[in-house]
């Protein structure tokens, strides 16, 4: 199946969602863990395709987009997740191996990025590996 833009900014806000929950799963985000978010999209995300949002902007900026709503709003993390499980189940097809490598790589850099990992970090970062394998 073939990725439409609508999908794949559905993925990238997923993506969001993902990240933040993982940086919010000790409870805070510390401004590390927003950091590497930026960093990450910057010099990798941006790269990974040349979908675009309505805007005309790359759709992986869509990440950090919907990471700092995310921060303002306090979502909870266990939520976020989920809201991300829910996708990748409706839309596996737009998981290349690329982009299942750079968010498993992503993920533990942000949970790292604040005192290394710590417990709620570690079951997270379980979770996407098995989810993404």
């Amino acid at each position: 199946m073939e990725n439409t833009a609508k999908t794949m900014n559905g993925l990238y806000e997923s993506l969001g969602k993902l990240f933040y929950a993982v940086a919010k799963s000790d409870g805070t985000v510390h401004d590390n863990e927003w950091d590497k978010v930026k960093e990450y999209v910057k010099e990798d995300w941006l790269y990974v395709d040349d979908f675009t949002d309505r805007y005309g902007t790359d759709a992986a900026n869509q990440i950090e987009i919907v990471f700092n709503i995310l921060a303002e709003t306090e979502k909870e993390s266990k939520e976020c997740f989920g809201e991300f499980v829910d996708f990748y189940k409706e839309h596996p097809h737009a998981f290349s191996d690329e982009i299942k490598a750079l968010t498993r790589k992503t993920a533990k850099a942000i949970a790292n990025s604040f005192a290394g990992n710590n417990k709620s970090e570690l079951v997270l970062l379980a979770k996407i590996k098995l989810l993404l394998n």
